[in-house]
């Protein structure tokens, strides 16, 4: 049944439109693409006489004894003369039909391509979830098992004292499974799960089987289904042989427009299904199952009409509606400068002419603000797509996209990937943003690099917005041109389809917030030991008085960063990771809580220090709670909203946070970067930057242009309204060249003098990086693997191998981490070794990401 050999990566499906006769006899074959990790073939079923399939289906087919999904890539008018007939087996059913057109075909083959992914990886990420289905392997204990544990139970006594999880004759293995698996309620983990927490999981499985303590099962794929729900119509006249209550309910079905959902008619007429039954019954009514689209709902929002325009977006503006077909545009305007007005003009005109847009954005939290004035402006034709949608309303919203409508579609990374056919225009709101690039799981994919592949396939311009380029399309938009203070204010280049746009100032000639920079040692010099500078102090009173309101910014979360004892130096440690626990303060009388912020295993702080028992525990760094507690002691009539990952889990939080601001219920907003992202709010006249050091000193070459660019968007939420702005940063390293660029506002000189540093060392964008990743339970096992793949890549020639050496973090969640750098020239993909041959050096117990431009080398 395994065809081997195949080169996926020039697969072609053919259009959805292809006719298929299910009745003839001919193609009763398919080849399927199987999404099975390790099988990178084509696989061949029969196609049951009840079932219509087309090139590009997603399908759910037998694998093995499971079940998995597939996408049909092509018919067969027989199987391959190798198989047996009797061994194919027959396709289980079709998920979702009319899908993969041949250009979007071609996007996932370049993607799988160019980012040493297996083709059906690339899909996977570019479907919603729960449409390739997959049954998964479960380990749960038996009734003996959960017996053995209790250890009150003494009806087995013998066999409990045998096969107790701390008997000698349980294996670790075994042992460390039996123990997590009865400290879960159900006494059930996922096989995966397992032999990511306990190394030679595969024996201690075998081993708690034999004692009978545990058994495995298959739990079948959990596919997403459109959301049916009982609709009632009515289509009868009223007549003599209703009763009373009958008459009831036609006349509430008639008043309310002769249809309402079954749930909702009942509620009304107060009624019972078995009435709703018998008038189905007389001819009067119809009950069916309708389909209910579970899109998200977003607040109703008063219209918008277009705004006048400056000058300088008015020229962006003519420039990007002039362009034909594909180009790339950089569109680089200071905070405030209004390139989302720019945006809304530019895709007008496109829905009138039947084209859809695409807008991403780098954060779920600026999707609220974002689509409201989408809303305002295009109304049910914005749609918004993101990972903290349910599964049914990605599904819903997805298949939506495939219905060919105009639309806007706003979403993050994974949305460049969103099924929009006449696609007229693709957007990046913040282009600059790391959370662009997807660095687990795999395809490590950057959403910028995809979509230029996307609007060129296309056909279609592509916008790049940012107030603070990245460097990579400073160099790629403004090559062989010198662009200095004085330059025009728009450039192209028609060889390259290449345009530098430019929004030098605010609207409405609204200056950029002056920035002051406080040094903190002097501020202890003076004796002030608070978080808050004299400076900051009088800021925030003048706030209090004023009932204006500001941002307080801290690139952390949490209380503090760690907890050390006094008496002997020691800091409180994850036991499963490399790094220091952080304190969370929950609330008042709660337990003190110590959290990993990388594996996310918490405890309750100690009362001793475990080392020494001393008493003396003592908190070190700032987070966001301290701040707010710190804020709460000083300035006890200044309300505030934390806005940090902590407090926006739930789905929703983040509108609900920023229009509790917007409506005037806080006077400051405490957060972390997610406050820096786009954020438009006109009635912010204060920014505080609590301590910038923490940004700047990172073993990683891009720390400075992520500090610039983190503290210049962060000052830009201040004085877009009416009144004047003001920024405050607190640093210990006040000449530092990044602070010194961030206080002038200058793009010009920081991209300039990072730029040489980056070409005198051949780092991005002067050179490119492959970042090997590999990990594993075993330390010893996953250094002699970085070993071997380090010295089986020195026979190749073209690129500069940088390692092995181990991961900044050696250890995250029990897992040891090692990194391969391979450096090489920018034109375009070295000659590199065979992947695949690659990870065949890899044992199964070692884990290999490929990272392809990657953005994190910590």
């Amino acid at each position: 049944m395994y065809i081997d050999g195949v080169n996926l990566s020039h697969l072609v499906v053919h259009e959805p439109g292809e006719s298929y006769q299910s009745q003839t006899n001919i193609n009763r074959w398919i080849e399927v693409l199987v999404d099975c990790p390790g099988n990178l073939g084509l696989f061949t079923y029969r196609l049951p006489a009840q079932l219509e399939i087309k090139p590009g289906d997603i399908l759910t087919v037998p694998f093995g004894t499971q079940q998995m999904g597939g996408i049909a890539i092509r018919l067969l008018p027989q199987p391959n003369t190798d198989i047996p007939i009797e061994k194919i087996r027959d396709v289980e059913d079709v998920v979702s039909v009319g899908f993969f057109p041949t250009g979007y075909w071609e996007l996932l083959n370049k993607v799988s391509t160019y980012y040493y992914t297996p083709l059906i990886q690339a899909i996977r990420v570019a479907l919603p979830p729960g449409l390739l289905g997959r049954s998964q392997r479960r380990i749960r204990l038996t009734s003996l098992g959960k017996q053995s544990g209790k250890k009150e139970d003494t009806s087995n006594y013998i066999l409990t004292q045998q096969i107790s999880p701390t008997s000698t004759f349980l294996s670790s293995s075994a042992q460390q499974i039996f123990q997590l698996l009865q400290a879960q309620p159900a006494g059930d983990y996922s096989f995966v799960y397992l032999q990511q927490k306990v190394k030679s999981a595969h024996r201690g499985v075998r081993e708690l089987m034999r004692f009978g303590l545990v058994e495995s099962y298959l739990e079948p794929p959990r596919l997403t289904r459109p959301k049916l729900q009982k609709a009632v119509t009515l289509i009868g006249t009223i007549d003599s042989d209703l009763t009373t209550r009958q008459r009831e309910v036609i006349e509430v079905l008639r008043r309310r427009g002769g249809e309402l959902w079954h749930n909702e008619l009942l509620q009304i007429c107060h009624t019972t299904s078995s009435t709703l039954k018998t008038l189905a019954n007389k001819g009067y009514i119809v009950i069916e199952e309708r389909e209910v689209l579970r899109t998200e709902q977003g607040p109703v929002v008063t219209g918008d009409r277009p705004k006048s325009l400056t000058a300088d977006q008015s020229t962006a503006l003519a420039r990007i509606q002039a362009l034909d077909g594909y180009a790339q545009v950089l569109l680089h305007g200071v905070t405030g400068s209004g390139k989302t007005e720019v945006y809304l003009q530019a895709i007008a005109p496109l829905l009138n002419q039947g084209k859809s847009a695409l807008v991403l954005v780098p954060e779920i939290g600026l999707t609220p603000q974002l689509t409201d004035r989408f809303r305002a402006r295009f109304g049910n034709k914005v749609s918004v797509y993101h990972s903290a949608l349910s599964e049914g309303e990605r599904y819903d919203t997805w298949r939506q996209m495939l219905l060919g409508e105009p639309q806007v579609v706003i979403g993050t990374r994974s949305a460049i990937f969103a099924p929009l056919p006449k696609l007229g225009l693709i957007i990046l709101d913040e282009e600059h943003d790391s959370s662009f690039k997807q660095d687990s799981p795999i395809p490590t994919y950057h959403a910028r690099t995809v979509a230029q592949w996307r609007a060129e396939i296309e056909n279609c311009p592509l916008v790049l917005g940012s107030a603070t380029p990245s460097l990579e399309s400073w160099v790629s938009l403004t090559r062989d041109r010198l662009l200095t203070p004085h330059s025009p204010l728009s450039t192209q280049n028609s060889e390259l389809s290449t345009h530098y746009l430019s929004l030098p100032e605010r609207i409405n000639s609204r200056p950029l917030p002056p920035i002051e920079i406080v040094d903190m040692r002097q501020e202890l010099q003076a004796g002030n030991r608070s978080i808050f500078s004299r400076s900051l102090q009088a800021a925030l009173q003048q706030l209090q008085e004023t009932q204006q309101q500001g941002i307080l910014f801290i690139h952390r979360r949490g209380h503090s960063t760690f907890v050390s004892c006094r008496s002997c130096g020691y800091v409180l440690e994850c036991p499963h990771c490399d790094v220091s626990l952080a304190y969370h303060h929950t609330e008042d009388g709660a337990p003190q809580l110590l959290r990993c912020h990388y594996c996310n295993y918490g405890r309750s702080h100690p009362q001793y220090c475990p080392d020494c028992a001393s008493p003396y525990l003592k908190f070190f760094g700032s987070g966001t709670q301290r701040v707010a507690q710190e804020l709460s002691r000083q300035f006890p009539q200044l309300n505030y909203i934390r806005f940090d990952s902590d407090t926006t889990r739930n789905k929703g939080a983040h509108r609900t946070l920023l229009t509790r601001f917007a409506n005037g219920e806080a006077h400051l907003l405490v957060g972390t970067q997610m406050l820096t992202k786009g954020l438009d709010l006109p009635q912010v006249t204060l920014v505080g930057v609590v301590a910038a050091d923490g940004l700047l000193h990172l073993s990683d070459y891009r720390a400075s242009e992520r500090a610039f660019q983190t503290l210049t968007q962060v000052a830009g939420r201040a004085g877009r309204g009416d009144d004047p702005g003001r920024v405050i940063v607190q640093t210990y390293n006040p000449e530092h060249e990044v602070i010194e660029a961030v206080k002038r506002h200058d793009y010009q000189s920081f991209s300039t003098a990072e730029l040489e540093q980056r070409q005198a060392l051949n780092y991005p964008p002067y050179g490119r990086l492959i970042l090997l990743r590999l990990s594993s339970l075993d330390p010893i096992q996953v250094q002699n693997t970085a070993q071997i793949i380090a010295t089986a890549l020195e026979a190749w020639e073209g690129f500069e191998i940088l390692g092995p050496a181990p991961a900044s973090i050696l250890r995250v969640a029990n897992r040891y981490r090692w990194q391969i750098l391979i450096k090489f020239a920018p034109d375009e993909l070295p000659n590199l070794p065979d992947w695949e041959q690659v990870r065949s050096l890899c044992p199964a117990s070692v884990s290999l990401t490929i990272d392809v431009d990657p953005l994190n080398i910590m």
